[in-house]
């Protein structure tokens, strides 16, 4: 930004210092001349706010989560530069004309032509203007294209078959990305990736099939190892058990199961496949003997025995009705070296497309194709490109003048207008409604900054009751005093949208909220503490009452005589009659202060004693309303504030309002309910305030001159 500025500034004063007034497009025009320091904000976060994020993810043209001042300007710049008159900005109308946008400038005739292209791909080719809704649904833009600027090709951007079935296995294999028309693509880097591990796989294959102790059994040998692998944890078990039984004869009921299993499995109905049989061993175990691979069976196992025989057996050993252990294991050194083999390519992501769709895959010159396409789909990025810029300067068109005066200046809070983009809803609690709210994600943290705004600040946790959705939010009480703000009070909370949450207190803030409030605080916390005195007394009278009422059932009972009680010690008594004299002596003194005071000066002492008590918490309170600020507040939010946005007691009171009766309103006299209010008070006011005035005349002998000398007192000297 530079340092000085060519462009003549307004400022106006709010909140206690001068803000810039943003009235025109030059002004938005010129802002790298605007001193930073005269700036109220100078960051803030791109989320969280109540403004359109997408425009706010435009300007951040960083995507890092944050506004900062070069991008406002940034963005003020660009668009104040697009447009024939940048006064347009400052009006922050929905649609954009076509006429408004500058063409005479290389960027803004690129943008011009990219929106009369939009407006046509949408059947609008005769609109004077264009909105937002025209821009954001890019999958309708794009609907009746197959390429789009994107680097994305879906299935139909290719005419041939083949290509169109290649782009398919890519995407069923490596996932897909979204193309701009809302179909399912892939971009380059997914097309390189397949045909690698295409290439990989074939020729992984090549070589097995050149190397008989890979492939056994040719191309086959993939579904043999699988009828293989299939029995072959059932089948070592078989071998094993009958050498078990070989070992000790001992062992061979109980390694062909008990009797009572099978009696349990025949009270039950036994299924055609016999699964239930699954568990039992392959065949009956007896020392040495082969395996069967026909008669003699497990029901459960004859299917996949059969596989085995069919794919397995025969081929590799030749015709046999059973399997012995040396015969079963020269199958698995036949498979030793295809199962060492076979893992690399089942690994690759093109396993499931089988070897034949493959070699089909690279030998049909789709590689070349599907290059072709992506080729061409990025040859118009730059114009697709474009349709993004359309958008921004819509949205900047749209709302970039409303972000500076939350921004570059606080006009929007300070003129108490429309909310500002940080305020988030209204909170209605204790007869009040606090329009200074912001959304809280931490409330502890947040307290230990915001908690540096001078200001009275509840934490309330809101949650909606129809969707259960929750938020937390921090309001600011500026008028009213405290006397009923307690965690656990509730209220109601409606955000900017309308929609209504229940809000509970789970944090306060204490500060002073009014001056009203500070002038009757100590008095109030002397009524709090005699009340827990009272209370604290009242309790210990009560557990005294109980201790006496048991020591009095213990007396009742027999037991050991109790000791004589000791009686007051005379020294004792001394030293209290000495200190009862100790304070008549400073009674008398205190009441010889007052003398020569006249007795209707007393409640004039007493008031000013009231006065003495009050001023130091009003004054502290005077001093801290007006050091309120709103700063910390935002800065615990995230931003970056650059002045001291203070909320002194006018402007506080207009953002908390206080329950009053509608203009004309009126009230039935009565209540059926209330309290009868006792007389006894009206009468001592009344005898005070006729004691007061009469005291008064008679001390200052006016009765005396009155009355000729008849009643009262004369006047002193020097009164006439």
């Amino acid at each position: 930004m530079a340092a000085h500025s060519s462009h003549t500034w307004t400022f106006f004063r709010a909140g206690g210092f001068n803000q810039v007034k943003l009235d025109t497009g030059a002004d938005l025009a010129n802002l790298d001349q605007l001193d930073p320091k005269l700036w109220v904000a100078l960051a803030c976060p791109s989320s969280g706010l109540e403004f359109d994020e997408r425009t706010l993810a435009l300007i951040d043209t960083d995507h890092d989560g944050r506004i900062r001042a070069p991008e406002i300007v940034a963005a003020a710049k660009w668009a104040a530069g697009l447009l024939k008159s940048p006064d347009d900005l400052v009006r922050g109308s929905e649609s954009l004309a076509l006429a408004a946008i500058d063409d005479r400038n290389p960027e803004g005739a690129r943008i011009l032509a990219s929106a009369r292209q939009t407006l046509a791909n949408l059947g609008k080719a005769d609109a004077t203007a264009i909105t937002l809704e025209d821009t954001s649904d890019t999958a309708k833009i794009f609907a009746a294209t197959r390429f789009n600027g994107d680097g994305i090709i879906p299935v139909d951007a290719a005419e041939e078959p083949e290509v169109q079935s290649v782009i398919a296995d890519i995407i069923a294999c490596f996932g897909s990305d979204p193309d701009r028309s809302g179909a399912p693509g892939i971009d380059q880097a997914r097309a390189d990736a397949f045909f690698g591990e295409a290439r990989a796989f074939a020729g992984a294959w090549e070589t097995a099939e050149g190397d008989p102790a890979l492939l056994p059994l040719g191309t086959a040998t993939a579904a043999a190892f699988q009828a293989f692998a299939a029995v072959r944890a059932k089948v070592d078990d078989y071998f094993t058990r009958c050498r078990l039984a070989e070992f000790d004869p001992r062992a061979l009921g109980a390694l062909n199961r008990p009797e009572s299993e099978y009696l349990e499995l025949a009270a039950a109905d036994l299924s055609a496949a016999a699964v239930e049989l699954a568990g039992f061993p392959l065949a009956r175990i007896e020392p040495g003997r082969a395996l069967p691979l026909d008669a003699g069976l497990n029901p459960a196992w004859t299917a996949a025995m059969a596989a085995l025989r069919g794919t397995c057996v025969n081929p590799l050993l030749g015709g046999r009705d059973t399997l012995a252990e040396a015969d079963w294991r020269s199958l698995e050194a036949a498979f030793a070296g295809y199962q060492g083999w076979c893992a690399a390519p089942a690994a690759l992501r093109v396993a499931p497309l089988g070897l034949e769709r493959i070699r089909q895959a690279l030998a049909g010159g789709a590689e070349t194709a599907i290059a072709a396409l992506i080729a061409r789909d990025l040859a118009l990025a730059p114009e697709a490109d474009t349709i993004e810029a359309v958008e921004k300067l819509i949205r900047c068109h749209r709302d970039l003048h409303r972000l500076c005066i939350n921004f570059v200046n606080f006009k929007a809070f300070y003129d108490r207008g429309e909310p500002s983009i940080f305020q988030a809803g209204t909170l209605y609690l204790d007869q009040r409604s606090c329009e200074l709210t912001l959304p809280v994600e931490n409330p502890g943290r947040h307290a230990a900054m915001a908690g540096l705004a001078g200001a009275y600040l509840a934490y309330c946790d809101c949650v909606r009751p129809g969707t259960g959705e929750k938020r937390t939010i921090v309001a600011v009480f500026s008028q009213g005093d405290d006397d009923n703000l307690m965690v656990g009070r509730n209220g109601i909370f409606f955000d900017r949208k309308g929609r209504d949450y229940d809000a509970t207190i789970v944090k306060i803030v204490a500060n002073p909220i009014s001056l009203r409030q500070a002038f009757w605080a100590p008095y109030k916390k002397i009524v709090r503490l005699i009340e827990q005195q009272i209370a604290k007394r009242a309790a210990g009278m009560d557990a005294g009452a109980e201790a006496h009422l048991k020591a009095a059932q213990a007396a009742a009972a027999p037991g050991p005589a109790k000791k004589e009680e000791k009686k007051i010690d005379i020294g004792t008594v001394a030293a209290l009659g000495v200190a009862v004299g100790a304070i008549s002596t400073a009674l008398a003194y205190f009441l010889g202060l007052f003398k020569g005071i006249a007795s209707w000066q007393f409640p004039l002492l007493a008031g000013s004693f009231l006065l003495m008590i009050s001023l130091p918490s009003v004054v502290l309170a005077f001093m801290q309303l007006r050091k309120r600020n709103l700063g910390p507040i935002l800065d615990a939010n995230g931003w970056a504030v650059n002045a001291k946005a203070k909320i002194n007691v006018p402007f506080g009171t207009s953002l908390t309002g206080i329950a009053k009766l509608p203009q004309g309103a009126t009230v039935e006299p009565g209540d059926r309910f209330a309290e009868k209010a006792p007389v006894w008070p009206k009468v001592l006011v009344a005898l005070f305030l006729m004691w007061w005035l009469h005291a008064f005349l008679n001390e200052e002998g006016w009765f005396h001159r009155w009355t000729g000398g008849a009643y009262g007192k004369a006047p002193v000297a020097g009164n006439k």
